[in-house]
């Protein structure tokens, strides 16, 4: 009997493969959310028809953003076997592999943008022509009616408080109902899809700080941010 390992399969290979996918898709929530994220924006370049270029540059940006959170999460799990006490060179190279994972999101983003933001504007055009001109109380009411309708559900499931806890996210339901608003009321026409998308990546950012610090799970965000963007969009709708 010889010491010699058998080569695998290419059945098996194939099988350790999607194995490894598997596995950082299960222990990963970050490659869970680039998962997500990449089929919706599959789902969008089928649904606006981009063509063969823009499509090749979606799929790549979105393969450089897979690739580089799987490498991450192998390079961090090779460190943790290596080492079990803290060591800052350690720490460097988890940072580095991080740092390059949020660089091919960014990359990602800004491919998805040059991509679909003439899509994006060529569909809404109407609709903001329509509602831009809506007066600034309209849209304090608007924010106000949100409020009310977060108080009034946390009251109903007593679960948190106004400020603080529960189901929806007060602070995600205001975020996105800015959002919408600003989408809504800015009078720029030239530049409306730039403004709106710095305003939802502030939305974004207020809905994430909610759930890193524990004050509110996903769920309860992904409830308010839904709540606060489709009461002001009605408001808007109705008595614009």
């Amino acid at each position: 009997m010889n010491g010699h390992r058998r080569a695998p399969s290419i059945h098996e290979s194939f099988n350790f493969a999607f194995e490894g996918i598997i596995h950082v898709l299960r222990t990963q929530r970050n490659m869970r959310l680039h998962f997500a994220i990449a089929t919706a924006v599959l789902i969008a370049a089928l649904w606006t028809g981009v063509d063969k270029i823009e499509l090749i540059a979606l799929l790549l940006a979105i393969s450089f953003v897979l690739i580089a959170e799987m490498i991450n999460t192998a390079l961090e799990a090779g460190i943790d076997v290596a080492t079990t006490s803290f060591d800052p060179l350690a720490k460097l190279a988890k940072d580095i592999s991080a740092g390059a994972v949020l660089i091919a999101t960014v990359n990602a983003v800004a491919i998805g943008y040059l991509v679909f933001s003439d899509q994006v504007v060529n569909r809404s055009s109407r609709i903001i022509e329509r509602l831009r001109d809506a007066p600034a109380e309209l849209t304090l009411v608007a924010l106000v009616l949100t409020i009310i309708v977060v108080i009034a559900i946390k009251a109903y499931t007593g679960r948190g408080t106004p400020l603080r806890g529960g189901l929806p996210s007060g602070h995600a339901a205001i975020a996105f109902g800015g959002w919408m608003a600003i989408t809504n009321v800015v009078g720029d026409t030239t530049h409306w899809f730039l403004i709106s998308s710095l305003a939802f990546l502030m939305a974004l950012l207020v809905a994430q700080t909610r759930v890193e610090s524990g004050v509110h799970s996903l769920l309860e965000v992904v409830y308010g941010a839904v709540l606060g963007a489709l009461a002001v969009l009605v408001i808007f709708q109705v008595f614009a």
